[in-house]
């Protein structure tokens, strides 16, 4: 456990930078950033449902989970970044649906290697999940909080992270209108 206290904010601050490093602005980090609670909301019911106690394992999983919803957060805002620019330059972005249409357009172009990353994820977990022999009661609690997360994280990275980021878009196109 104490080894926990340090290593799970170390991987997090760890995260924060390399997203930072990614976009190179704040506000897209921490969006993403945001969207690892809602995952994490996932992994927790499923270790309640299950009956897992908190442990090293239980801890991994989380830090992976944790991994992966960043991924596919960074997925959906970098192209919907790309979608903003090649509009904003062709000059097709005059109001708010406009910036709308560009969350939409984000979203909907990624819907598929989304759901191929959650779905192979899940499906390389479950025969952990329901397997048995050495090793399996370790595995399975690694393999949980990412099973449970992964469909919560699923629907944030669909629903809302979208929505957040077009109101930062809105946000910029505003400031950059009254230039």
């Amino acid at each position: 456990k104490e080894r926990l206290k340090v290593v799970v904010p170390i991987s997090l601050m760890l995260i924060f930078v390399l997203l930072y490093l990614n976009f190179g602005r704040f506000m897209e980090s921490l969006i993403v950033m945001l969207s690892l609670p809602m995952a994490l909301v996932g992994g927790v019911w499923m270790i309640y449902y299950l009956d897992y106690e908190l442990s090293v394992a239980v801890a991994v999983g989380f830090i992976a989970l944790a991994g992966v919803a960043a991924e596919i957060g960074v997925l959906v805002l970098v192209y919907t970044g790309q979608v903003y620019q090649r509009r904003l330059q062709a000059g097709e972005i005059q109001s708010k649906r406009d910036i709308l249409e560009v969350a939409t357009e984000g979203i909907t172009g990624r819907i598929r290697p989304i759901m191929m990353t959650v779905i192979s994820t899940i499906g390389g977990l479950l025969p952990i999940l329901v397997g048995h022999g050495t090793g399996s009661e370790v595995m399975k609690r690694i393999a949980a909080p990412m099973v449970g997360g992964m469909v919560t994280a699923t629907v944030l990275t669909v629903i809302v992270i979208p929505a957040m980021y077009a109101l930062v878009l809105e946000y910029r196109f505003k400031k950059l209108a009254s230039l």
